[in-house]
């Protein structure tokens, strides 16, 4: 189950993302928002998040105007791993390497094309562990407030 939320820069973006998750075969839950009246990212970002944290959802993709904003809102839940990326290979490695459970990107930076294009790569990477565990580990830890 993929998690869905976005603000009101983010609303047309999120039904050409929900489409390809339709196409792809994949279910999804929408935390919103669905209208374009301004409103505020942390609020559907953070539902988003904390769905994904809870293990109600697998992972999430949120959509602001840059994603950024979503990103750091969606970034200060527990166990939450923020990709804000704006190309395929980052989106990938970020899977591969870090095991990002949450995908940002901002509707005002990347078109219809492009933010499908990341989201398909980012859904179907894997997370190779491995070393890259370690270090997984040791963003755990420093979210519980230890020193490395």
């Amino acid at each position: 189950m993929i998690a869905l939320a976005c603000d009101h820069t983010g609303v047309d973006l999120k039904m050409e993302i929900m489409h390809l998750l339709d196409e792809m075969g994949l279910e999804y839950k929408d935390f919103g928002t669905n209208t374009r009246e301004s409103c505020d990212y942390a609020v559907f970002g953070s539902r988003a998040a904390r769905a994904v944290a809870r293990g109600e959802c697998d992972r999430g993709i949120l959509i602001c105007g840059t994603g950024v904003g979503i990103g750091m809102a969606a970034g200060k839940v527990p166990g939450i791993r923020v990709c804000t990326c704006s190309d395929v290979y980052t989106a990938t490695l970020s899977k591969r390497h870090n095991n990002s459970n949450i995908l940002t990107f901002g509707a005002r930076v990347v078109g219809v094309d492009v933010a499908k294009m990341i989201a398909k790569a980012w859904l179907t990477e894997t997370f190779e562990g491995g070393r890259h565990q370690r270090r997984i580990d040791q963003i755990a830890a420093i979210e519980r407030g230890e020193e490395l």
